[in-house]
């Protein structure tokens, strides 16, 4: 098995080393197909800066590590983090907690199985310092990216949970079961100050720059999930407002756990979240109030929704809404406290594939869409995030196609 998984990872190294190769040899710079439209901003609108040119660094890529030891494990970060950097970006969001468990030692949740292969079996090392210390070696910051609530997604994924600390059997009471998946309870105060408190751990024992989560908030909107609960302590709310309510309050204890300790440690720590780009589904189906914490100072540092549409994407009505220029022209207009800031998330996965659209479409074949996304979100003053590391620099899928948008990014990004 330990032969196996060396030699996997070998191949896919390989990928990872294949995968953007060349950036700096790039014939020419690429022909960028779209004009940068301006969006107007609502009056009294803060004002953006196109700074924040981020990756994620998902779960997902795991297989791209070797995990086998310190050295080897090292090597691969390093690997990740030049690749990052030759592109032109300035931050990387690593996932270190993805299924209540840690990819760092933690005493409130088990080591995820991520590094070992098995939830709650330590390495001998410490990945997430090793991320850390290697990013900022190259002057890159780091967020760590957290799911709040999820334990387990399904059956599969983790393969196993640890026996001995997972929290559904550290604390029952906090969990609850959707679609076939473990998930803490949103409504319950103490997981709320669990969340925080995990949060805590992280930026006092790393240097982290920042604290971000994703569109993970609540799995369901059966009434089933927490309807005595809410019949309890709905205090006169519908149901919707009420779970509206629960996770709003434990995203501004997160804000304040952030800030109390930024301020407490002398350094600059923000908080950020990721919703999806619909934010009627943020709205509705997460119960989670974007509009609240882009407009109100006390929630969020900032907000940067995921907008994985390109420029000619419609709907089987007709509708262009999501199309990347409008639906970003929308997240723009919305109001926004001066203390928040917008960026967009940006759907790399796409390359190849495209993104469903119902209107024929050869964009994510161009070689270049991400970088004309990115050229018409710096004419506006907007920063962006990269999702995911793997369909840039191991996209086995559409190699060239990866590459290609690679180079043109590293342009986009003035690092040419």
């Amino acid at each position: 098995m330990r032969l196996l998984k060396i030699l996997l990872c070998a191949v896919i190294c390989g990928a990872l080393l294949a995968g953007c190769a060349g950036l700096e040899d790039a014939s020419s710079k690429p022909d960028f197909t779209r004009v940068p439209e301006n969006w107007s901003n609502s009056e009294g609108q803060a004002v953006q800066t196109a700074d924040y040119r981020a990756m994620w660094f998902s779960y997902l890529e795991w297989p791209l590590l070797d995990t086998s030891n310190e050295q080897t494990f090292t090597e691969s970060v390093t690997q990740v983090l030049d690749n990052c950097k030759e592109m032109g970006l300035n931050t990387i969001i690593v996932q270190v907690r993805p299924f209540a468990d840690a990819i760092y030692p933690s005493e409130l949740f088990p080591w995820s199985h991520l590094v070992t292969g098995v939830q709650g079996q330590a390495p001998a090392y410490d990945p997430l310092e090793i991320f850390v210390r290697e990013a900022h070696a190259r002057e890159l910051s780091i967020e760590a990216w957290i799911n709040p609530y999820r334990i387990r997604l399904n059956d599969t994924m983790p393969p196993e949970l640890s026996g001995a600390d997972s929290l559904s059997v550290t604390h029952p009471e906090w969990v609850k079961e959707a679609a076939g998946g473990l998930y803490l309870d949103p409504g319950n105060e103490e997981v709320m100050d669990y969340i925080c408190a995990g949060v805590e751990e992280v930026i006092r024992n790393y240097q982290v720059d920042g604290i971000q989560f994703d569109d993970y908030f609540y799995p369901t909107t059966e009434e089933s999930f927490d309807l005595a609960q809410f019949e309890a302590e709905g205090n006169g709310l519908t149901l919707a407002d009420w779970r509206r309510q629960n996770v709003n309050q434990m995203v501004q204890k997160v804000y304040q756990t952030v800030h109390f300790l930024g301020e407490e440690l002398g350094r600059e720590i923000y908080f950020g979240i990721s919703p999806q780009g619909n934010n009627d589904n943020n709205y509705n189906g997460q119960y989670s109030d974007v509009g609240l914490w882009l407009s109100t100072a006390g929630y969020v540092d900032y907000v940067m929704p995921q907008v994985y549409w390109g420029y000619d994407y419609t709907l089987q009505s007709g509708s262009d809404r999501y199309a990347f220029s409008n639906i970003a022209a929308e997240w723009a207009a919305m109001p926004r406290d001066e203390s928040v800031s917008l960026y967009f998330g940006l759907g790399a996965y796409r390359i190849g594939d495209g993104d469903g659209s119902s209107t024929p479409s050869q964009e994510w074949q161009s070689g270049h869409n991400l970088a004309d996304m990115v050229n018409t979100l710096a004419q506006n003053g907007y920063g962006y995030s990269l999702y995911r590391y793997a369909n840039l620099f191991a996209n086995t899928a559409y190699p060239e196609l990866a590459q290609a948008e690679c180079a043109a990014l590293q342009t986009a990004n003035g690092a040419t």
